[in-house]
């Protein structure tokens, strides 16, 4: 008779490893990263009982603050003991090894793997186009165009309901995120050049867009435990710096909340605009490159 052999599961890769102190470092650098962003939104909050810019950041991306706080350091790297090895310890995606505790690749989700496969297509193809700096931000101008049911109701436009749609009339509107083309009103979708999908998303999405860009935070966050708390942190951050960017472009009035608009109305709005794409785009590729190199990590 053959033996019986014991099941046992692969052991995974490790490409280093975290004692106690160095994990506990990390871990109190990172929150000290990002707690002044919760800060400020709180106090926003406080004061006028919303916040039209930040608010976005956890109530469209589905990431909650305690969750974002919470550090890991990402797929193939081994917590040897310490407060946050103890932490994971029992996490579905943590396994023992003889290293440490170590997010593992084989215990990501199988039902999840096809989106991971679409979500490696859409990173790459994204970064393998030319971008484009020409919408000059009108996606959220199309937003309020011709409706009543403005979206951020509490904060007033710089520009009379008539004179916006003129202006939004007088352009190329020429949104390729399908995202943000989805609450386009009505009246506003037939004046975009394009008529994104989700289907179309890998055919379309482009490293200009400043939607796009900022979507590297969901990307990350989706494949938290697995990717590295530093890489979403960095996402989150640039987030936050995208969404004001957006807004102040807006036909939104926050000089209450203080920020000043961009009017992309104006030649110079709209060259002030366009630099902060280009800068955007720049501090997103690499970025993007380490969420594929993760994804690759994760077998997709």
């Amino acid at each position: 008779m053959t033996p019986d052999v014991p099941h046992t599961e692969p052991v995974p890769r490790i490409s280093a490893s975290l004692g106690a102190e160095a994990a506990a470092a990390r871990a109190a650098a990172h929150q000290a990263r990002l707690q002044p962003i919760l800060d400020e939104r709180q106090q926003r909050r406080q004061q006028y009982g919303t916040d039209p810019v930040l608010d976005f950041l956890f109530e469209y991306y589905k990431f909650r603050p305690s969750k974002l706080l919470r550090w890991s350091p990402g797929v193939g790297v081994a917590l040897a003991g310490g407060a946050v090895a103890d932490e994971w310890r029992g996490h579905p995606a943590f396994a023992e090894t003889a290293d440490g505790l170590v997010a593992d690749p084989a215990r990501f989700p199988a039902h999840r793997r096809t989106a991971l496969a679409w979500m490696r297509d859409l990173l790459a193809a994204t970064a393998s186009r030319k971008p484009f700096f020409g919408c000059h931000g009108l996606h959220e101008w199309a937003m309020v165009y011709r409706t009543d049911a403005v979206r951020h109701s509490s904060v007033p436009l710089r520009m009379a309901p008539d004179a916006l749609a003129r202006f939004v009339e007088s352009r190329n509107v020429v949104c390729s995120h399908f995202d943000a083309f989805r609450f386009f009103t009505p009246a506003a979708r037939p004046l975009n050049h394009h008529q994104p999908t989700h289907a179309l998303m890998t055919t379309l999405e482009q490293p200009g867009c400043l939607h796009a860009n900022m979507d590297l935070y969901r990307w990350a966050y989706k494949l938290s435990p697995w990717t590295p708390s530093d890489l979403v942190a960095d996402t989150f951050l640039l987030a936050c710096q995208i969404r004001t960017i957006d807004m102040r472009a807006s036909p939104y009035d926050l000089r209450a909340y203080g920020l000043a608009p961009i009017p992309i109305e104006t030649p110079e709005g709209r060259r002030v605009y366009q630099q902060h794409q280009r800068h955007f785009a720049q501090a997103a590729a690499p970025l993007r490159e380490r969420l594929l190199r993760v994804l690759t990590m994760l077998g997709a």
